[in-house]
């Protein structure tokens, strides 16, 4: 028999379900999570994201009904996003600001109905817009600047609404400070931001482009979304970010983008969010159903692993489903 140098066995810390609970370092709870909701016109619609199983677009009446059995089971917060029928695009995104839109007034019967739940809101021009881009477009170029007066307008009307939380995820330079100038100078100093600080120029968006149909109709969003082998750039985005007056800073995606959650939390005195991806998601959901792994486990792991990197919030497909097990 071997023999050891010295007598520590870390092997004892692990032999029970209860020392290894008594020892856990890091833990998901419903707390930590926030549910992105898709949200389409009309009544008693309800329609499968064919490429994330499970995930639905629902109108507002039957969103309500899903909010309320999330709050049931825990989940607090939610992350809407409307998905706008070509029709209703154009390329000023006036649609973003009309406030007898279906998604402004989804929003507010929303508040209206679970004042306790918080809202988050996404202000970004592509879902409405007939071009597919987060700005305006000019002689096939991105403008920066000049689409901030149509994203105030947005911001406003969403806060209008009663909501928490904007979401402005473009990640274009100057958002946060402006819409934060634009929410105070009109009262609405309460309504958070949470900046979507370090947003990759991605291959995992695809799901969800699908379940908005917001795909750019040409080129690609590198111009403005953050190059995938970059993690300094980082800092300087959560730099800004933060002395624009962000109150959460975000990393997308979060699988692959781990040690960017790390440097943030490392270099923030902000929460940390994470944004576990539609093409994250899928991934996990497609092997599931082929059998080539355990699907629960695999999604508490991957949560797990966006904790321990230190996001303090995770934005997630899987938070209705992870909550029924906790429960």
């Amino acid at each position: 028999m071997s023999q050891f140098i010295n007598s520590r066995r870390p092997r004892r810390n692990r032999k029970s379900e209860t020392i290894r609970a008594m020892v856990e370092e890091t833990r998901v709870t419903t707390n930590d999570l926030i549910f992105p909701l898709f949200l389409i016109d009309g009544k008693n619609q309800k329609t499968e994201v064919n490429s994330m199983p499970g995930i639905f677009r629902l109108s507002t009446d039957l969103m309500l009904k899903e909010i309320e059995e999330c709050l049931r089971l825990g989940i607090r917060a939610f992350d809407v996003f409307p998905a706008v029928e070509d029709q209703h695009k154009d390329k000023t995104a006036t649609k973003s600001y009309d406030s007898n839109f279906f998604y402004l007034r989804a929003l507010r019967e929303i508040k209206k109905q679970f004042p306790e739940a918080c809202i988050m809101t996404d202000v970004a021009m592509d879902p409405y817009s007939s071009d597919g881009h987060d700005g305006l477009v000019k002689d096939g170029k991105i403008l920066n600047d000049e689409t901030l007066e149509i994203l105030g307008k947005m911001a406003l009307a969403q806060a209008e609404t009663g909501i928490d939380i904007l979401g402005p995820s473009d990640m274009m330079d100057g958002r946060v400070g402006y819409l934060r100038n634009v929410l105070d100078a009109n009262g609405f100093t309460e309504v958070s931001i949470m900046s979507y600080t370090a947003k990759y120029a991605s291959g995992f968006y695809n799901p969800f482009r699908d379940a908005l149909d917001s795909a750019p109709k040409f080129g690609d969003k590198k111009t403005y979304q953050m190059n995938p082998a970059n993690r300094q750039e980082a800092l300087i985005e959560a730099q800004l970010d933060t002395e624009e007056g962000a109150d959460f800073l975000m990393v997308k995606p979060a699988l692959a983008y781990l040690d960017i959650i790390r440097l943030l939390k490392d270099n923030s005195s902000l929460p940390i969010a994470a944004y576990n991806v539609s093409g994250e998601y899928s991934m996990v959901k497609a092997a599931a159903l082929k059998g080539w792994l355990d699907g629960e486990r695999v999604m508490k792991e991957t949560l797990l692993s966006m904790k321990r990197a230190g996001a303090d919030i995770i934005l997630t497909y899987f938070a209705k489903e992870f909550a029924a097990i906790a429960n």
